[in-house]
């Protein structure tokens, strides 16, 4: 045998020896390390941002921190919103954010973690109103991120289709109710106060709240166990820590 090859043999057989003695939690943290995770958000600001220098927005940044923190590469991916959904709900261990817990899309997907709760109400610019039965009354046409809660949230109260006006999730319905093309915006209360700031300086008229559901992080409704139990003690870890509020806080002070 070749020095060459003895030296070979007895490094492989070092190697070896190193790995057997190495914990589990160590290997089993360098396979979580070697995965990569395709998160999915959409552009809706503060909650997530697709181009922003601060980072990925309130729920974006604690869903990245919470797969970091469990070990995970994160792959950000971003399609209109109603695609996103379709798309991670039909695929496998994919992870989608800020999603909102309501009754059509329980069985659609694995709920890891709430991230959040958030509260929706109706603005509008000339007529307030206190419930959804005035709103129905009152409204010709609501303005709703498409594939939104907002969306499935006033179709379940009711409303018809004519008065419900899907737009892409951003400030296009907040533009549209400078314009006067919609009557009133059914949105969640912190996008809407972050957003019309920067639309106009009009006094904005706000309802009520009308509806609250936490957000979560969630995954495909086939989704494996190991990455459900990691991730939400991720959250919940970052959530003892006082991460996510610190985090809320940069957007939201």
């Amino acid at each position: 045998m070749t020095p060459s090859k003895r030296v070979s043999i007895l490094s492989s057989k070092a190697l070896l020896g190193l790995c057997l003695l190495m914990p589990p939690l160590v290997l089993a943290h360098a396979d979580a390390e070697s995965l990569e995770l395709e998160l999915h958000i959409p552009d809706a600001p503060p909650l997530t941002f697709v181009n922003d220098p601060r980072g990925y927005g309130v729920v974006g940044d604690v869903a990245v921190a919470a797969m970091t923190k469990a070990g995970y590469a994160v792959k950000i991916h971003v399609l209109p919103w109603a695609r996103a959904q379709k798309h991670v709900s039909e695929e496998r261990d994919y992870l989608i954010a800020p999603l909102s817990r309501i009754p059509i899309r329980e069985d659609r997907f694995t709920w890891i973690a709430s991230i959040l709760p958030m509260e929706r109400a109706f603005f509008s610019l000339e007529r307030r109103v206190n419930s959804f039965a005035q709103a129905k009354e009152t409204y010709r046409k609501i303005g709703v991120g498409l594939g939104s809660a907002q969306e499935d949230i006033l179709r379940a109260e009711g409303f018809s289709d004519e008065q419900i006006y899907p737009l892409a999730i951003g400030d296009n319905p907040a533009q549209l109710l400078l314009m006067g093309r919609i009557d009133a915006w059914f949105n969640g209360v912190p996008e809407s106060r972050y957003i019309w700031p920067k639309v106009s300086k009009r006094k904005l008229l706000m309802s009520p709240v009308g509806s609250s559901a936490d957000l979560y992080l969630a995954c495909s409704r086939q989704c494996s166990a190991k990455l459900v139990e990691d991730l939400r003690g991720a959250v919940e870890a970052l959530r003892k820590e006082g991460e996510i509020e610190r985090i809320h806080d940069i957007y939201l002070p």
